[in-house]
């Protein structure tokens, strides 16, 4: 018993690196069959439920955007993934790590995050071949809200 909660402590560290806390509404972009499905269950099990796709209108505290070099343009994709978010939420944008296909340059996450008036806080490893960068609202622009 002690050896399986232990991997399980593992799994869900991830949801509690990403500040993600049981009953938060958590919303998934980017979902394609390369994601990591470990990170996936062990945040759903965090919340108690599902994530939601990007068919939704909730709003959300957290979006998790799986984003590739190929996918299209990142401000557009951010501008769209910023729109649900809670005034104190956060995107976590999730990329392949360097040498992994689909990798993104950290440098065109720190061009594009402040066009859309976020700002890059933190970056942390989530899997062997995703890394997690967090996106937030500056807190100056909170307090002008």
């Amino acid at each position: 018993m002690v050896a399986a909660a232990a991997g399980d402590t593992g799994k869900l560290g991830v949801a509690e690196r990403l500040g993600i806390e049981s009953d938060m509404v958590v919303q998934e972009l980017g979902w394609d069959e390369d994601v990591d499905d470990d990170v996936r269950a062990a945040i759903e099990e965090v919340i108690g439920g599902d994530l939601l796709d990007e068919d939704s209108d909730e709003v959300v505290d957290v979006v998790l955007l799986w984003w590739r070099d190929q996918d299209g343009d990142l401000v557009d994709t951010l501008v769209d993934a910023r729109t649900p978010l809670a005034d104190n939420g956060v995107i976590w944008v999730l990329t392949p790590k360097t040498g992994r296909d689909g990798h993104v340059e950290p440098s065109d996450l720190a061009e594009a995050a402040p066009t859309v008036g976020l700002a890059q806080t933190s970056n942390l490893s989530v899997s062997e071949d995703w890394t997690a960068t967090r996106l937030a609202t500056p807190k100056a622009a909170k307090a002008k809200r």
